[in-house]
């Protein structure tokens, strides 16, 4: 599996590009997997749920299956949490697994910068960022894109990762 990293401050269309860059490489004919990293508290299950009445009572695993789609909720319950190799290891094969988060991992990534947001830019300080996806100009040798380059972005990621 290859992997490609994004990395951004809130707010600057981290989600949004992927949402538009995902159909662009499953339309290669990749198969692709997301992990996002959450700095927060967040919950898959609905309250009241079987799923839900069970991991609160204690069960450390729940697997809900369907015909349609199976998903595994695993409480923590003070245990660290698990490292982007581990979560690597959990995924089914894959071409390509995209990282939204997990900042601080030496893995290629590509920096969403917008100008409104007013944040500092992170390639100064990741040697990691390779690329900027951005909608102002910015003063650097890495390859910088427009936002809404999805085409041209999926292609550099696609030659960047050796998928094509």
């Amino acid at each position: 599996m290859k992997i490609f990293g994004f990395a951004g401050y809130s707010g600057s269309g981290k989600t949004t590009l992927l949402e538009r860059l995902i159909p662009f490489l499953t339309g290669q004919g990749l198969r692709l997997a997301l992990i996002k990293h959450a700095h927060h508290d967040f919950d898959i299950d609905q309250a009241g749920k079987d799923s839900y009445r069970h991991r609160q009572a204690g069960a450390s695993e729940v697997l809900v299956s369907s015909a349609q789609r199976w998903a595994l909720m695993h409480e923590l319950r003070g245990v660290e949490e698990p490292s982007l190799q581990a979560h690597l290891a959990r995924l089914s094969p894959c071409d390509l697994v995209l990282v939204e988060g997990f900042k601080r991992e030496p893995i290629p990534k590509l920096e969403i910068h917008r100008q409104a947001n007013a944040k500092p830019l992170l390639f100064t300080q990741d040697p990691h960022i390779i690329a900027i996806a951005t909608d102002a100009p910015i003063e650097t040798s890495l390859p910088c894109f427009d936002l809404n380059a999805i085409d041209a972005i999926g292609l550099f990621i696609l030659k960047t990762t050796g998928l094509r």
